[in-house]
């Protein structure tokens, strides 16, 4: 720690400003600062402001939405278009405009809603001033201000204990997960979390002097390149469609224009139509806008995501790693009773037990749930003296205080009863089996200075306390093991009780549990996949089980205490419930702020839907591009003229990818996710692809060999991909429902006006009767072509191995003997 410090104090020049400007103050933690001290501060700068820069503004979104590199190739494509006065080619212009005006407003509403959502979930601080404790918003903290730190409270800003004693867990910023003391005149590090206790701490450095913000800063700009696989599977399809385009178009335009001898303008035309087919341009929008709208729509349902991979993350889960408190059982506890220790000698009426509790517990700190239980159950104290006390924290399981001339411990009957645990064992374990969760509370033979005990425990009675299974926690947990998703109970609890509860919330596998204090580091890589309830579990031991489970699957992990905060961290995607602490949902990429679980399937399902719908639309946005990037290769391998016109590609895109895609991302889509993204794209896009190509490709050659007229061959192109357009859509809707036939007969009805009504403004022509019984044989030999290449392409990708020998009768007959001889 030191030398982090250290360090900061090296940067001290360079970073902290705010505290150059005002001149530095140290009140009593009793006052605090003034209302006058505060307002110098906010208006010299020295206030807590957030740093986060992904943060953006409406400015910055409009700019970043306008200036992208396939809008400056659109523009330029237009300039061209301009220049040779082809102005009917300009047809693509609007959908470009149309794009990005969506892109814009969809992106700036969500910010919004998203940002009203930010402002109720915004973490509060306890505070200081004239004397007075009041509740302030994070970035509302200046510096010098005396805060109140407890457990379960992320620290704020770099502040300097005055009064009081923490346990601090520093893991987040340190990878340390050992709890650290601090007491007065310790510095705290921003981002850190209280494990337990309580303290009164001046704030030293805030905003983006603290080190968490220097973290932030570093930790966001070197993430930047950390996104979902679909996201990183589009930017790396576009980048490489970027790269090739321009040495392309320079081909195309060359050909054309010095070897084939075409004008100006034709060859501007057929490179420019090349060209636009070959950019994805409603793709990354499509997706941008159905994020866009799924944040929005969880928004509503007070479901709250601080990044939008989390999204996909959430839809592609297949273990859900959950804690018992607060997730199965409702995050209230309740003593439920107290059992006086038939072993005991040193008190022996249940009454005399309850007292000394209740003297105990007002020695305590209510920080944490069951103690919060423990204090609203035993009422009745004797006012007894105390001294010496040591908060609960999640690695120790128990708590003490020296209350007159003895030491009182409470905690789990493991952690407190040790090697003793036989002897008593009978006296509990009954209670455990029902689902009660019990704690000790007994006599220390010895003196407590630290928390670890060393020396005999002689237990006095056994509380027995209960939560209360949620009510719709079986339905949730039915919902998941519908959906193939494996659950991992993770709890502090005893394992038995943590079984018991599982069991009564319907988890699959729940009587298959273990006593995680028990196990090596060797045996957790067997045990995670052989246990579903783990008990007695350490932070640290949550942590490990999901890095071992990542291995394997794609894991989200539940929680909202600080116990769970490192494992919540390490996990694909972490969900907090907001009735736990503020350091959980910090720590976390989604929020439930209803703390409701039930929530958790209405999240996935959706997750899904966004997925399965994009990945649906962009295939038929590849089709297009590979056919147009191998029609392209074709024209300049062969010499040729690239045969269709821009107009003639807006047509072909609008009917059969633009309007459909858009339509489709709408429809309900809860089909569990298999494959990686980018390969279940192609294995839908490849044989659309490679029809256009051979049936066009085909109408060229057979175009330039009977000397047919240039309209002709790209009147007849351009009916072709439609008709092939439409098979890829019919595959895609597959099986048909009510809502896809309406898409397809909409579609279908708006190309008939557009080829009726506005033929001119598309380059559509009467064609001759040689080029329309080339059409006519070419339309039946693709739809043949399609079905073969479909299924040729799915064997290929070995994506459906159940369905092999289905797939293997269908080959040609020359394929299937290759797949038998091999």
């Amino acid at each position: 720690m030191k030398n982090k410090w250290t360090n900061r104090s090296k940067k001290k020049k360079r970073t902290q400003k705010s505290s150059d400007k005002v001149i530095r103050l140290f009140p009593s933690y009793k006052e605090g600062l003034t209302a006058e001290q505060v307002k110098e501060r906010i208006e010299k700068g020295a206030a807590n402001d957030s740093v986060d820069p992904t943060f953006k503004t409406n400015q910055q979104i409009i700019l970043e939405n306008i200036f992208t590199y396939f809008n400056l190739i659109f523009l330029i494509l237009a300039i061209l278009l301009c220049l040779v006065e082809s102005y009917k080619n300009l047809t693509f212009l609007p959908v470009i405009i149309a794009n990005t005006g969506i892109a814009v407003f969809q992106e700036i509403r969500s910010k919004k809603i998203l940002d009203e959502l930010n402002v109720l979930n915004t973490a509060k601080v306890n505070v200081i001033r004239e004397g007075i404790e009041q509740t302030v918003a994070i970035e509302n903290l200046v510096l010098d201000d005396i805060v109140i730190l407890e457990t379960g409270h992320q620290i704020p800003a770099d502040a300097e204990v005055v009064e009081g004693k923490l346990q601090v867990n520093e893991a987040l910023l340190t990878g340390e997960a050992d709890e650290i003391t601090k007491e007065i005149g310790d510095l705290l590090m921003s981002g850190s979390f209280v494990v337990s206790g309580k303290a009164y701490a001046r704030l030293d450095k805030v905003g983006a002097d603290s080190y968490i913000s220097q973290l932030t800063v570093k930790a966001k700009t070197m993430g930047e390149g950390e996104q979902s696989e679909m996201i990183a599977s589009l930017n790396q399809l576009i980048k490489w469609i970027g790269i090739i385009i321009i040495p392309i178009g320079i081909l195309l335009f060359s050909q054309s224009y010095f070897f084939n001898g075409n004008t100006m303008k034709e060859s501007v035309v057929a490179m420019e139509a090349a060209l636009i087919g070959m950019i994805p341009e409603g793709l990354y929008l499509l997706t941008t806008i159905a994020l866009a709208l799924s944040a929005t729509k969880l928004a509503k349902q007070r479901v709250l995501l601080h990044n939008m991979k989390s999204i996909e993350t959430l839809a592609r889960v297949n273990v859900l790693c959950v804690d018992k408190t607060g997730t199965i059982t409702e995050n209230k506890m309740s003593v439920q009773k107290v059992i006086v220790s038939k072993k005991q000698e040193i008190i022996s009426q249940s009454d005399q037990l309850e007292e000394r509790i209740a003297d105990y517990a007002k020695a305590m700190a209510g920080d944490n749930a069951t103690m919060e239980a423990v204090k609203e159950y035993f009422t009745k104290t004797t006012d007894q003296s105390y001294h010496q006390v040591i908060p609960f924290s999640s690695v120790q399981k128990f708590s003490s205080v020296a209350l007159e001339d003895k030491v009182y411990v409470l905690g789990a009957p493991e952690m407190v009863l040790r090697d003793q645990l036989p002897e008593y064992a009978e006296e509990f374990v009954s209670f455990a089996e029902k689902g009660y969760r019990v704690l000790v509370f007994g006599v220390y033979d010895g003196i407590l200075e630290e928390p670890v005990l060393t020396e005999a425990v002689t237990p006095l009675g056994y509380i027995l306390i209960a939560n209360p299974i949620r009510k719709e926690a079986r339905a949730t947990f039915d919902y998941f093991k519908k959906q193939q998703v494996a659950i991992k109970v993770i709890s502090g609890d005893n394992p038995l009780t943590v079984s018991n509860v599982a069991v009564q919330a319907g988890i699959s596998h729940a009587d298959q549990y273990i006593d995680a204090s028990k196990l090596s580091e060797e045996e957790y890589e067997a045990a995670v996949e052989k246990y579903t309830v783990f008990g007695r579990i350490k932070p640290e031991q949550k942590k490990i089980f999901v890095q071992l489970l990542k291995r394997n699957n794609t894991v989200a992990m539940t929680g909202d205490g600080v116990n769970d905060i490192l494992a919540m961290k390490e996990a694909d995607c972490s969900v907090a419930m907001a009735s736990g602490n503020e350091a959980a949902m910090q720590a976390s990429q989604v929020v439930l702020l209803d703390s409701d679980f039930s929530r958790m399937p209405e999240v996935v399902a959706e997750g899904r839907r966004v997925v399965n719908n994009i990945e649906r639309s962009a295939s038929l946005f590849l089709v297009k591009n590979i056919f147009s990037f191998l029609l392209s290769l074709f024209s300049v391998i062969f010499a040729l003229t690239y045969p269709l016109e821009p107009s003639q590609i807006t047509l072909i895109s609008l009917f059969t990818i633009g309007l459909p895609s858009f339509l489709l991302a709408l429809e309900e889509n809860k089909k569990r996710i298999k494959g990686k993204f980018i390969m279940n794209v192609m294995e839908k896009a490849v044989p659309g692809g490679l029809t256009d190509m051979i049936v066009v490709g085909a109408l060229v050659i057979c175009g330039v060999t009977l000397n047919l007229n240039k309209t002709d061959v790209s009147t007849a192109s351009t009916i072709l991909l439609i008709a092939v357009g439409f098979l890829v859509l019919y595959k895609i809707c597959s099986p048909l429902n009510k809502f896809r036939s309406q898409i397809i007969l909409f579609c279908a009805s708006g190309i008939f006006f557009s080829v009726v009504f506005l033929h001119k403004l598309f380059s559509i022509t009467g064609i001759s009767a040689v080029s329309l019984l080339l059409l006519s044989i070419l339309f039946f030999s693709a739809d043949s072509i399609f079905r073969h290449l479909t299924t040729l392409v799915e064997y290929l990708f070995e994506r459906k191995n159940e369905k092999e020998p289905e797939i293997i009768n269908k080959l040609p007959r020359f394929l299937r003997l290759f797949k038998r001889n091999k």
